[in-house]
């Protein structure tokens, strides 16, 4: 796959992640009741200022403070991604498979996605607490370059309720499958991973590499 193609379809998650997400910012005020669409599936608006689930940095490391935490997990996304970008443009160089330029290129839209919220969202948009969020407000957004927040609104409540008492140790207890809220940047992340590791060795087959030099040939 050509490094033209991988950009297109770096292109389309983007267009689709950032639009769902400034409709969300724009028509959703935080935390309202979610939007019920099928049984399974609802929009639950929310907005994640650390890592997967919610997690910080500050969670682990006690002595940095949430804001210090917030602008480390920026900077680290931001470094990430670059590294990703250049994994992404030497594989399409050295012609991999598609089925590796394919999964880099969702992970690294994915990953590119989540960074545009956290570096200019803050600045592009007001606070969604108890109301609808506008965007380039007169006052000024509700943080500074680097410190927005990543939106989220995908939730799929596929199961719940109480688990068999033949089950060991959880037998009895209430379960939720699947509360976490997310996006489409994390969906082409998760699915880009999945993708590795699943087909990590169609991924990763080199017989359609280019040779680097013609002396190398047999």
């Amino acid at each position: 796959m050509s490094l033209k193609k991988a950009s297109l379809i770096i292109l389309v998650i983007l267009l689709i992640d950032q639009i769902s997400k400034i409709y969300i910012k724009t028509h959703f005020s935080l935390n309202d009741d979610p939007v019920k669409v099928f049984s399974w599936f609802e929009i639950a608006f929310v907005e994640n200022d650390g890592m997967a689930w919610g997690a910080k940095l500050s969670d682990f490391f006690t002595f940095i403070s949430d804001s210090s935490a917030k602008l480390i997990l920026t900077l680290f996304r931001i470094v990430a991604v670059t590294g990703i970008g250049f994994w992404l443009f030497d594989v399409t160089k050295k012609q991999k498979s598609k089925t590796l330029v394919f999964a880099i290129a969702i992970i690294f839209a994915g990953a590119l996605g989540n960074i545009i919220d956290s570096v200019f969202y803050g600045i592009l948009f007001d606070y969604s607490n108890g109301q609808v969020a506008t965007f380039l407000p007169e006052g000024g957004g509700y943080a500074d370059v680097f410190y927005g927040n990543v939106v989220d609104m995908l939730h799929f409540p596929i199961w719940s309720g109480v688990l068999p008492e033949w089950i060991p140790l959880f037998g009895g207890e209430y379960f939720s499958f699947f509360d976490p809220v997310f996006n489409v940047a994390d969906m082409a992340i998760s699915t880009g991973i999945g993708m590795l590791i699943v087909f990590n060795k169609r991924a990763f087959d080199d017989s359609n590499e280019l040779p680097q030099n013609s002396n190398d040939q047999v």
